[in-house]
């Protein structure tokens, strides 16, 4: 007799951005140096998933947890199932706005293009998160779109913050000085400050 299971819908087309196979080779490169020495790592804001498999697959000592708000778990799913990688992990249900986050404790975090599509006082509840469940010299790596001293590092950037802003007045790019107070508060200190390609930037913090 054969038992048939119930099995979890298979999503056939994986969402895809075109941005995540732009970036991954230069965030990969820093990554490769900045989690080193790093074992459990929680990405912030997986969305398509495309980050945490190209990641999982070539830093294999990392496990890697996916999460993001439960809209974007079918996508990431596929992306997971498809590469079917032994570390990394199915994605948690995790808004910054939860109290608490549902995970504990990790040695490492990652988050690509989140703080300018959330509000401010979301960006402020996602630091002190990081900062609650960091290790100590643990380290938080966040690339995005960066303001300094107030100005845009570029037109393209200024454009794109146009947009952002006229999709929702809440949301838009960081100035690097607003990131790093708030940092500063949640028990973390940079440690770099790289140059991207596209006129982004890699912002890594330690805790401790």
């Amino acid at each position: 007799m054969i038992t048939i299971k119930a099995l979890r819908p298979i999503m056939t087309h994986k969402p895809y951005s075109e941005s995540c196979d732009q970036n991954k080779d230069p965030i990969l490169a820093i990554l490769q140096k900045e989690f080193a020495h790093a074992h459990r790592v929680l990405e912030i804001g997986s969305g398509t998933g495309q980050h945490a498999v190209y990641f999982g697959r070539h830093l294999p000592h990392l496990t890697w947890q996916t999460s993001d708000v439960a809209m974007h778990h079918d996508g990431i799913r596929a992306w997971l199932d498809e590469a079917m990688l032994p570390n990394v992990l199915p994605p948690l249900a995790l808004d910054v706005d939860d109290d608490p986050w549902r995970i504990k404790q990790a040695d490492a975090v990652f988050s690509a293009n989140t703080t300018h599509i959330m509000s401010w006082p979301q960006v402020e509840r996602l630091f002190a998160g990081v900062g609650h469940i960091l290790q100590d010299n643990g380290v938080f790596f966040l690339y995005g779109p960066f303001n300094y001293g107030g100005t845009y590092t570029s037109p393209s950037n200024a454009r794109f913050d146009m947009w952002l802003k006229a999709r929702d007045p809440l949301s838009g790019i960081r100035d690097f000085e607003s990131l790093d107070g708030v940092a500063q508060t949640a028990g973390m200190s940079l440690l770099q400050d790289y140059a991207m390609p596209a006129n982004n930037r890699t912002l890594v913090w330690r805790k401790g």
